[in-house]
C-alpha cells in the first residue's frame, strides 16, 4: 500500500492531527491482513504536485518491490471503515488496474467524475509501469501539460477547472485508447472500492445495529478475538453476510482538504471534520474489538469502555 501527505505542516491548524489519524487507519488495516506499508512526504518529482505526486510515489514502489504483484495507492483522504474486507483479486485475474467508478455513466454521459482515482490497485508489471508513464505525462511534468488542459476540457464538458489533472487524464484513456489502456482496467461498482463519504457517514449507527444483530444470533462471534486470529473471525462474518449489505469498505473524504482546509464550499468544515471524526472511530471500534474495548460514541474518540466477554449476547 501506497499513501503519503506534504512534507510542510498543514495549514489546518488541526490537520496533522488528521492526517495522523487517518494514517493510523491504514496501519490498522494494513497489520490485520499482513500488507507492507509506504508512507510518502516528500515529492520524488519536484514538478509533480498535489494530486500528480501520487504517479511518481507509485512508480517508486513498483520498482522497489518487484516481489509485489499489487501496488495499491490510496489517498490520505481515505479511510478504511471495513477492517475485515479484502479486494477479491480473483476477480481482477484478466486486469491490470483496479478503480471505483460507474462504467454506463463514463460511456454514456463522458463525465469526469465517472471514476475516482483517488483509490486504485496496478499491477506491477510491464503494462502498469507504461500505464504510469504515459498518464504522468498529461501531467505539469510535461510540456504538454497546457495542451492536455484543454483537450480533457473539451472532452469533460463538466468538468470544473481547466487543468489537466489525474483523474480525468486516466478517464480519458480508459475511454479513448480503449484497446491498449481500457481494456485492462476494472471499474468496480459493486463495493464501496472508495465511497463517497456524504452518502456513508450518517449510516455508520445503522450498520452499527445490525451487525449487533447477527452477532447476537451467531455465538462464534460473541467473544473476543485476538489480533492475530482476525481473518478466521472474519470469514465467520462473510459466511454471514453472504448477499447482505456490509459495512462500507473505504470512505473517502473528497472536497474535505483535512490538511489545507481549503474544502470545497458546498459542505463546512465542520461538516468534514465531525464526519472524519465518525468514520475512524467506526473503523477503531472493529480494532478495538480484539482488545476488549469499544470506543460508545462515534463523536468522542477519547473515550472508551470494556466490553464483557460475551458482548453483545
Amino acid at each position: 500500500m501506497v499513501t503519503g501527505s506534504q512534507s510542510e505542516p498543514c495549514k489546518n491548524p488541526g490537520g496533522d492531527h488528521l492526517l495522523l489519524k487517518l494514517f493510523k487507519n491504514k496501519v490498522d488495516y494494513c497489520r490485520r491482513h499482513g500488507i507492507d506499508i509506504f508512507y510518502n512526504n516528500a515529492l520524488l518529482h519536484p514538478q509533480m504536485f498535489s494530486f500528480w505526486a501520487k504517479t511518481a510515489a507509485v512508480l517508486a514502489a513498483m520498482l522497489a518491490h518487484p516481489e509485489a504483484e499489487w501496488i495499491w495507492w490510496v489517498d490520505s483522504d481515505a479511510a478504511f471503515t471495513d477492517m475485515d474486507f479484502l479486494p477479491p483479486l480473483p476477480r481482477y485475474k484478466d486486469f491490470n488496474m483496479v478503480v471505483h467508478g460507474w462504467p454506463l455513466l463514463l460511456q454514456q454521459r463522458h463525465t469526469w467524475t465517472g471514476i475516482n482515482a483517488g483509490v486504485f490497485l496496478i499491477r506491477n508489471c510491464q503494462w502498469g509501469l507504461d500505464l504510469l508513464h504515459v498518464w504522468a505525462s498529461m501531467g505539469p511534468q510535461s510540456p504538454d501539460y497546457d495542451k492536455w488542459g484543454k483537450i480533457l476540457s473539451s472532452v469533460f464538458k463538466d468538468k470544473i477547472f481547466p487543468e489537466s489533472d489525474d483523474q480525468s487524464g486516466l478517464i480519458y484513456l480508459y475511454l479513448k485508447e480503449k484497446e491498449k489502456w481500457g481494456n485492462k482496467i476494472f471499474v468496480e461498482g459493486e463495493y464501496y472500492f472508495e465511497g463517497y463519504w456524504l452518502e456513508i457517514v450518517g449510516n455508520f449507527d445503522n450498520i452499527t445495529a445490525r451487525y449487533d444483530k447477527i452477532e447476537r444470533n451467531v455465538g462464534a462471534l460473541r467473544r473476543r478475538h485476538a489480533e492475530k486470529v482476525s481473518e478466521g473471525y472474519a470469514r465467520v462474518w462473510e459466511e454471514q453476510l453472504k448477499g447482505s449489505w456490509r459495512r462500507p469498505f473505504v470512505t473517502h473524504f473528497t472536497g474535505c482538504q483535512p490538511c489545507s482546509g481549503a474544502h470545497n464550499q458546498m459542505y463546512s468544515g465542520e461538516s468534514c471534520f465531525d464526519a472524519i471524526t465518525r468514520a475512524l472511530t467506526f473503523a477503531d471500534n472493529q480494532v478495538l474489538r480484539n482488545y476488549g474495548f469499544v470506543h460508545p460514541d462515534l463523536e468522542d474518540p477519547s473515550t472508551v469502555k470494556p466490553l464483557p466477554f460475551d458482548y453483545p449476547a
